[in-house]
């Protein structure tokens, strides 16, 4: 490529199948299946690429992440504190206030139904919270 053709601009989810491809293994193929999941749980989610490398998918504000490292895939939920959690998926940053996440390691078995309501319980937070932030700004002026 010449240095006077225009770069294809690389989107989000282009970045996202780029790096699970490049993981491979399971770490790739977990990655991979997060993904769906979060897309089956919300059609309308937006992938993002933020960080410097790290899958972000948002509706109306960031729902979780998905980070890879060694010996585990984590998925952080932005606002997991705020979350039910009745089958105890979250395993990880237990102790902070706002985010929780899920580790995810090598053999471990997903609860697909309980991860989908858990991502979905995720968008109505954020969607009720940005509903409540217009409604009080109409109010305002």
């Amino acid at each position: 490529m010449s240095k006077n053709e225009p770069r294809k601009e690389v989107s989000p989810s282009e970045m996202i199948d780029e790096r699970i491809r490049e993981l491979g293994g399971w770490r790739g193929e977990t990655l991979a299946r997060l993904r769906t999941l979060v897309r089956q749980a919300d059609p309308e989610v937006i992938e993002e690429w933020k960080w410097r490398g790290v899958p972000v998918w948002s509706h109306a504000g960031i729902i979780c992440t998905g980070e890879t490292y060694k010996n585990a895939v984590k998925m952080t939920f932005a606002k997991g504190a705020s979350l039910e959690d009745p089958s105890s998926l979250f395993n990880s940053s237990l102790e902070g206030n706002t985010r929780r996440a899920i580790d995810f390691h090598e053999g471990d078995k997903i609860d697909e139904e309980a991860l989908k309501a858990l991502i979905l319980a995720a968008v109505v937070l954020n969607t009720s919270t940005a509903q409540l932030r217009a409604t009080k700004t109409a109010a305002t002026r």
